[in-house]
């Protein structure tokens, strides 16, 4: 299984931010999309950076007197882990165990074209073995002619 099937099925959209946008109106933003991370981008829609739920908690915790204050652009990664839309599901999960994110944006070259979670990569692994499983257990149960 690829990347392009996880995204055929959960959709495209990645919710993003320019880099003033203040730590608090990101916080506000997490919450109303209801999402892990959030990619930032420049007017051009060229990714910058990327935040995590952890980056805000270190933030606050880093900044408690200033962080009304705080913008994304000072507690984002910059140097980010991609994927892309022909990488194997297994590749994905490796670079998320590895790096320790559960977020990867899927690139094509500079393009922005997704972004997968390590709770995407789950799902679509579970259904895989499901219907191996079933496919399985009705050859078992020689309801396949032939």
């Amino acid at each position: 299984m690829k990347v392009k099937d996880i995204l055929a099925v959960k959709g495209r959209q990645v919710v993003t931010i320019p880099k003033e946008t203040g730590v608090i109106e990101a916080m506000s933003i997490f919450s109303a999309n209801r999402v892990g991370s959030l990619v930032i981008v420049d007017e051009e829609k060229n990714v910058l950076g990327i935040i995590g739920g952890r980056d805000v908690l270190m933030a606050v915790v880093n900044h408690p007197d200033s962080i009304k204050d705080l913008k994304v652009e000072s507690i984002m990664t910059t140097n980010l882990i991609i994927g892309t839309e022909e990488d194997d599901i297994d590749y994905i999960q490796a670079i998320m165990t590895e790096n320790r994110i559960r977020h990867v944006p899927i690139m094509d070259g500079r393009e922005l074209r997704g972004m997968v979670s390590i709770g995407d990569v789950v799902k679509a692994l579970l259904k895989e073995k499901d219907v191996e499983n079933r496919y399985l257990k009705d050859y078992i149960a020689d309801k396949y002619p032939g």
